[in-house]
């Protein structure tokens, strides 16, 4: 469909151009070149971690996380409130996925859930900061895997730039992960990241990433020697184009939040006086991105009718998320079934993502709210 408005626009300005046309113009490295490097410092600079590693997806950058950090049997848990991949990676790497229930702020994982799925079989807990907001109880799912033992691994996919007390998301747990996909706060079209402070998995990650092979300091395309393969890989690697465009854009990465959020606070003032409506609301002391702009509904006839009025007036919405332990490899594979996560299942009935990016204009944001009011009256 031709919409009106998309759900989302990716952000760009002429020097995104200039940086992705000076690798192209260089006519070599458009695969590990040095502009891989300068990414990696800078984001582990930005968010606050000794290092960081690119990828090629974010989905890539979690599966090798697992891996990196031996999770290939026993249990993950994970929100079912997500997109796919993050369960996807857990079964990809060996272990089985363990949904949990969360809380209704943040649509982060609620702990007191988690601690009724730990098991013997356990080995580590991934929560996910839902669209640009930090996961609301992060400090306590911190505690609960410290005190069994077990990894906290974030999947931080949709929130660079978060912040708890001025805490980036992605310094809470062992290791976490972002991407630059095309929706997200800073883009290359696709890619990712993981950021940790543990020079082992650091290390670990860099032969997943590229076959298992152990490089040099030229470079496998720079050197005229054979390399040593140690272990089995895969190639994961970030583009040099794409690496080029997100330096880019993390150098304005605060002027594209400070946008996101006055788009998202037009957005509020405009439908908070709505009953049937649920605004999003940031935790005490907690500082969202606003990846996407969430509402709830009392009910899921008045989500699904207004979702279909915005569809008629050329606005597209979108459900995030579906349950994922309803999806078809779930309940085949794992046997997951309706009512297995109540809460969960009865919030993604009533949510609704509307458009929200930096250049999304007042007209357009008055467009979609009065479109939503005339179905609220």
């Amino acid at each position: 469909m031709n919409w009106k408005i998309p759900l989302f626009k990716s952000y760009w300005e002429e020097d995104d151009i200039d940086a992705v046309a000076k690798v192209i113009r260089r006519g070599t490295y458009w695969s590990s070149g040095p502009e891989i490097e300068t990414l990696e410092h800078d984001l582990a600079s930005f968010v606050g971690e000794q290092y960081a590693l690119s990828f090629n997806s974010g989905t890539s950058a979690l599966h090798a996380l697992l891996l990196a950090h031996k999770i290939t049997t026993g249990e993950v848990i994970v929100p079912s409130f997500t997109f796919i991949a993050t369960a996807n990676t857990v079964a990809l790497a060996g272990a089985k996925p363990v949904f949990a229930e969360i809380e209704e702020q943040s649509y982060g994982l609620d702990p007191e859930a988690v601690k009724e799925k730990i098991t013997k079989k356990t080995q580590a807990i991934i929560p996910v900061h839902y669209g640009g907001f930090p996961c609301k109880e992060i400090q306590a799912l911190r505690e609960i895997a410290d005190d069994h033992h077990l990894l906290l691994l974030e999947d931080a996919a949709e929130s660079l730039g978060a912040t708890i007390n001025k805490q980036m998301v992605g310094t809470f747990g062992q290791s976490s992960i972002f991407s630059f996909c095309q929706n997200k706060i800073i883009t290359a079209g696709e890619g990712g990241a993981v950021v940790t402070n543990s020079k082992n998995i650091y290390q670990r990650l860099k032969l997943l990433r590229s076959h298992g092979r152990q490089e040099n300091e030229e470079g496998y395309f720079s050197t005229t020697k054979e390399l040593d393969y140690i272990e089995v890989g895969y190639n994961f690697r970030l583009p040099t184009i794409c690496a080029a465009l997100v330096i880019s854009q993390l150098k304005k990465i605060q002027k594209i939040i400070t946008m996101r959020r006055e788009k998202a606070a037009a957005f509020t003032k405009q439908l908070s006086p709505i009953k049937q409506i649920k605004t999003p609301t940031e935790a005490k002391n907690h500082f969202s991105v606003y990846q996407m702009y969430t509402i709830q509904f009392n009910d899921q006839k008045t989500r699904d009718t207004v979702q279909n009025h915005l569809t008629q007036a050329g606005v597209m919405t979108k459900v995030y998320f579906e349950p994922v332990h309803l999806k078809t490899f779930y309940k085949k594979q794992f046997k997951y079934k309706p009512g297995d996560l109540p809460k969960t299942e009865r919030i993604a009935t009533k949510v609704l993502t509307l458009p929200l990016y930096p250049s999304l204009t007042d007209t357009e944001i008055g467009y979609i709210t009065d479109t939503i009011k005339n179905c609220c009256r």
